[in-house]
């Protein structure tokens, strides 16, 4: 299940997660954004318990993504041991995404 969080949840639920967490930072508005939630959807079930999905909304956490140099969205940054381990840019489909986040699995 993808968890939306807000950005005082952060700390606790990415940086100290003791699984890989793939955060999704992402808008409302956001075209590609919304064509990626299935996507993640289908992921998070597919992994549940050896990875989490989150999603930010980089509206109501402008700092949170400025301090990952968040540019455009969607941006999926995936999460081990509380660093960034892949930097996932725009849309892409499953295949492409999966393979990417695999190794850090």
């Amino acid at each position: 299940m993808v968890q939306y969080l807000v950005e005082n949840q952060f700390q606790k639920e990415v940086l100290e997660s003791d699984i890989p967490v793939l955060v999704d930072f992402y808008a409302d508005w956001c075209g590609p954004c919304k064509m990626m939630s299935p996507v993640l959807d289908q992921i998070a079930a597919e992994l549940e318990g050896k990875l989490k999905v989150a999603k930010i909304n980089v509206d109501d956490a402008e700092d949170l993504a400025a301090n990952y140099g968040i540019q455009s969205i969607p941006n999926m940054i995936l999460f081990k041991n509380g660093e960034p381990a892949a930097n996932l840019i725009g849309a892409m489909p499953k295949a492409r995404l999966l393979a990417q986040i695999a190794p850090s699995l």
